[in-house]
């Protein structure tokens, strides 16, 4: 048996399956060490992928040869894009999947990674030397050896479970906590705190009157989420449905709230704000008397349905009760209640923007023990500690993505400058430059810079690059091509558009927001015979294109504003540098001083640090 590899990943969810195949993908030998390997990547709350933002980071973690998106397209069931009524900059994709597919597709693509071995245990102590991290020590005795170790634990340690006044210990239902870890980096002076999130109940869809709830359909034309065109959209897609609770409903769960453990405080850690409990809901808008919620399907085969919008903690009997008063659920049968879990994390102000802790050399942190929520934000840091794991032991510079640049830099810079006081979630409104961030564009963002890192493969490449060019081709083509009044105000007088009065390029009459590519080459012969030609999948090019020509005023404005911006990210701060004899506040010394800003952009983005003290701070390295 092999004891010693590269890097060590302990855990099997969505933070540990990214930074596994990462790291083994660009070469390094890895160890995934998971408590169950029928559970990699499991959706332990709801079976869905994306949603507002989560989406777009994941196109983002495809682009850059990562498996959250290609797993999702293979077991989807529903796909949605949200927002379509809205900017581009919002849109975002959604699929539902079948839960119990998505772990086995995932085993199925980690088996087939050659130089990733798998371990079924728990680990209870890291082998620490000299201030390095050197291996993992398991519950079953066993020692394993690296030069680096990747953390993504989820909700595992120290977990404990809650329903009604019921405590057991647990990592989620089904499956116990581990323990050992969060005291032992404890001892390194990491701090350590609580968090706590929920899950609903599991409902058993044969007791559910269907007939009387409303129905969701998945989008007529579902895309998908890789970029790859091996990869198929979802095929026969699975209904969802809209459900609505009412006064009586909010009157039955009230009933339960003295054996909250959320209202008692025997739940410490802080819950999710944009996720919130059902009792939190009404708690919170006490005025309003019905909350929409959403059923959807845990899988194609299985008559397991779940509640979104109504995690709870409260006991049994009154879930039950409560839930028996929806319209549609008047005999319905649960096969588990919904419970709130509470687990350790570490505020991840301790790490570095390579997501390497500072405390302990060669150790990573990933998911939620960083103090996110969400299968999507957990991926994108395993997939970045992996990468940068392999990286540093390869004696290669760093990945650390900007702002400007992907969502996954939004996601890991707030993190580590700002610290969480609550479970972080991606929100678009977090992304400063989110008209450049677009779901739609992810892989021509990001996938050059992780085909010369080693993990995005040549076919990503090159298909990128033909979609980059024909792009560029179909611009070209609009700036420089006319079309006359008698070719085109037949159709612009049918969707009520002013018609031309001389001949325009076709660059400005696409400026119209109710005008697009697809539309005038039905009407316009030079058009269509220049997009018969595009090879690479025909909607991406020319979605692109319309967006880049009805939103290029945007897009050139917030371009400028990101160029301008970085420039601070290039002035680099010393690590060794002093801030107590500086002539600024006392909590910008401490903030400063904690977190070790590497940049004066990162620095001008610490809460507390005003930009007063960023001046003082330019004018000490002398600037």
């Amino acid at each position: 048996m092999i004891t010693s590899y590269d890097i060590i990943v302990v855990g099997g969810g969505h933070a540990g399956c990214e930074a596994a195949a990462a790291a083994a993908n660009m070469g390094s030998t890895v160890l995934l060490v998971t408590m169950d390997m029928t559970k990699f990547a499991s959706m332990s709350c709801n079976p869905a992928i994306g949603g507002i933002a989560k989406g777009q980071i994941v196109r983002e973690i495809d682009a850059l040869g990562g498996y959250s998106g290609i797993v999702t397209d293979r077991t989807s069931i529903q796909f949605r894009m949200l927002n379509r009524s809205k900017g581009p900059a919002m849109w975002s994709p959604r699929a539902q999947c079948d839960r119990f597919e998505f772990c086995m597709e995932w085993r199925k693509m980690l088996e087939a990674i050659p130089n990733l071995y798998f371990w079924q245990d728990s680990v209870t102590s890291l082998i620490i030397e000299d201030g390095k991290a050197r291996g993992v020590e398991t519950g079953m005795g066993a020692k394993f050896f690296s030069e680096a170790v990747i953390l993504t634990s989820g909700t595992f340690m120290n977990g404990k479970i809650f329903v009604g006044r019921n405590q057991q210990s647990g990592g989620r239902m089904g499956d116990m906590a581990s323990y050992g870890i969060s005291e032992q980096l404890a001892a390194y002076s990491f701090e350590v705190g609580r968090m706590k999130t929920g899950t609903p109940a599991r409902f058993d869809g044969r007791t559910i009157d269907f007939s009387k709830l409303t129905i969701q359909y998945g989008d007529e034309n579902p895309s998908k989420f890789s970029f790859l065109p091996t990869i198929s959209p979802v095929q026969n897609q699975k209904p969802c449905y809209v459900v609505n609770t009412s006064k009586k409903v909010h009157a039955i769960l009230e009933t339960g709230f003295d054996d909250s453990p959320l209202f008692t405080g025997t739940i410490k850690g802080i819950g999710p704000r944009y996720c919130p409990s059902i009792e939190d809901k009404i708690k919170t808008f006490a005025g309003k008397e019905s909350h929409q919620l959403f059923l959807e399907p845990e899988g194609r085969d299985t008559n397991e349905y779940y509640l979104s919008g109504f995690s709870s903690s409260l006991p049994l009997e009154v879930q039950l009760t409560a839930l028996r008063e929806i319209e549609g659920f008047e005999k319905l049968e649960i096969f588990r209640p919904g419970y709130a879990i509470e687990y350790d994390y570490f505020p991840p102000t301790q790490l570095y923007h390579t997501l390497e802790t500072k405390p302990i050399e060669n150790l990573y942190f990933a998911g939620q023990v960083n103090g996110t929520t969400g299968y999507e934000e957990a991926g994108a840091q395993g997939l970045m500690a992996g990468v940068n794991a392999h990286l540093k032991l390869n004696q290669k510079e760093p990945f650390v993505l900007r702002r400007d640049q992907a969502y996954i830099g939004v996601l890991i810079d707030d993190l580590v400058t700002k610290g969480v006081d609550e479970p972080y979630r991606m929100f678009t409104s977090r992304a400063e430059y989110r008209i450049l961030l677009r779901q739609d564009n992810a892989d021509i963002r990001l996938t050059e810079f992780s085909y010369y890192l080693g993990l995005a493969s040549q076919e990503r490449y090159d298909l990128m690059k033909v979609k980059q060019q024909e792009v560029e081709s179909l611009l070209a083509f609009i700036e420089k091509t006319s079309i006359a009044p008698s070719d085109v105000d037949i159709y612009l007088e049918s969707i009520g558009s002013a018609p031309l009065r001389q001949q325009r390029k076709l660059k400005e009459l696409l400026l119209r927001p109710e005008i697009s590519i697809e539309a005038i080459a039905e009407i316009f012969p030079p058009l269509k015979s220049f997009l018969s030609t595009l090879t690479s999948p025909r909607a991406e090019p020319i979605e692109e294109a319309n967006i880049l020509t009805n939103y290029s005023g945007y897009i050139e404005r917030e371009r400028a504003q990101a160029d301008k911006l970085s420039r601070l990210e290039k002035i680099k701060i010393p690590d060794t540098f002093n801030y107590s004899g500086l002539n600024i506040t006392i909590e910008a010394q401490q903030k400063l001083s904690k977190i070790c800003p590497r940049t004066i952009g990162q620095a001008s983005r610490i809460p507390g640090v005003s930009p007063a003290d960023i001046s003082v701070l330019l004018i000490s390295l002398g600037r």
